[in-house]
């Protein structure tokens, strides 16, 4: 009889174990999905403030050397 007791709570003992174990590796693999999807969403927000704030006196510039061309061309 305590054969049967042993091997009911060895055997309850490593399901439990194993059903531990997998919810704490999905719940690890949920969180590091999320930190990496929000990693990417925060570069990808920077990178593009950058591109804007690097390109914008490039845009000033060409706007106004167009200005003045148009400008420079009418005086003419």
């Amino acid at each position: 009889m305590s054969v049967v007791v042993a091997y009911v709570v060895v055997v309850v003992v490593v399901v439990v174990v194993v059903y531990v174990v997998v919810v704490v590796v999905v719940v690890v693999v949920v969180v590091l999905v999320v930190v990496v999807v929000v990693v990417i969403i925060i570069v990808g927000v920077a990178v593009g403030i950058i591109v804007v704030a690097a390109a914008e006196p490039m845009v000033v510039a060409v706007a106004v050397v167009g200005v003045g061309a148009v400008v420079g061309f009418v005086k003419y």
